[in-house]
């Protein structure tokens, strides 16, 4: 009984401890929260593959629950993806209504550079990629695969076209024109994009063929404003605040800060499906 005694009077003394740490620690966060500056500044990171716009339509969310901001950073270093996912975050940087200044910290590769163009001021690293200005549909003939499998297809469709892009198959000369056709006015729409939101004069076959251009060739061409790192990038978001509007000068820069806890999960399922989809799926990229 004696011992029974003794962890009863050692777990009411952990509990009586963990509860006093635990008003300490709420205690601390008020008072860190009251006496922190309001943000005025935020990032937006747009990193690796484009499937969709969920996790930036999340951090645009965060952006606008701060009205303090003045003024976002769009970090990038993606090769692009999904035609729909780079529109759909284009989309959200146009209705966010903020000075934004884009930075290439790497790769501003296709649809990561489509999304870019709606930034109000592009700046590059000196050793990043900038480009890749076209549209691919892509997809594989496992036909003979399958067959060695002993698997044999069956399909049951209405639409002539229905099963065009298949990978069960070889695609027939009708469906690979109408494929094509796809492609090209997709391909049509990010050319004018660029050229509209860039002003560029030059004829598609200059920046448009895909190629993947240094950041010194990429100012040449008008595709990005300036060479520099990413403290001018900032540099110039303030400049932007500042002639957008002298009361919203910022002589401090407070950034608004990520989540603590971060949504591994998510993370995890986002990277494992892109590389999914981007290995077995039969889509238009960008």
């Amino acid at each position: 009984m004696k011992f029974l005694d003794g962890i009863l009077k050692l777990l009411k003394i952990v509990f009586w401890i963990v509860l006093i740490i635990i008003v300490i620690v709420i205690l601390v966060s008020m008072t860190y929260t009251k006496s922190t500056p309001m943000p005025n500044l935020a990032k937006l990171e747009l990193k690796s593959m484009i499937i969709n716009s969920d996790d930036m339509q999340k951090q645009i969310d965060r952006i606008k629950e701060n009205p303090s901001i003045k003024g976002v950073l769009l970090e990038v270093n993606s090769p692009g993806g999904t035609m729909s996912g780079s529109i759909e975050i284009a989309d959200l940087l146009k209705d966010l209504r903020l000075p934004i200044v884009a930075y290439d910290a790497g790769v501003m590769a296709s649809g990561s550079y489509y999304a870019s163009i709606y930034s109000d001021y592009i700046v590059a690293n000196r050793g990043a990629l900038v480009g890749s200005i076209g549209v691919i549909f892509e997809g594989f003939d496992i036909q003979n695969l399958l067959a060695k499998l002993g698997v044999e297809p069956q399909t049951l469709q209405a639409g002539k076209y229905k099963s065009a892009g298949t990978f069960t198959r070889q695609w027939t000369n009708e469906e690979k024109d109408y494929l094509q056709n796809l492609v090209n006015k997709q391909y049509a729409l990010f050319v004018n994009d660029v050229k509209e939101r860039r002003h560029l004069k030059e004829s598609p076959n200059i920046f448009a063929e895909g190629k993947v251009f240094s950041a010194s060739e990429a100012k040449d061409l008008g595709l990005i404003d300036e060479v520099g790192s990413k403290s001018d990038a900032v540099k110039k978001l303030l400049m932007l605040i500042k002639q957008k509007d002298p009361k919203d000068a910022i002589t401090k820069p407070v950034w608004l800060e990520k989540p603590k806890v971060e949504n591994f999960k998510d993370m995890l399922i986002n990277n494992v499906s892109s590389k999914v989809l981007s290995s077995i799926s039969s889509k238009v990229w960008m």
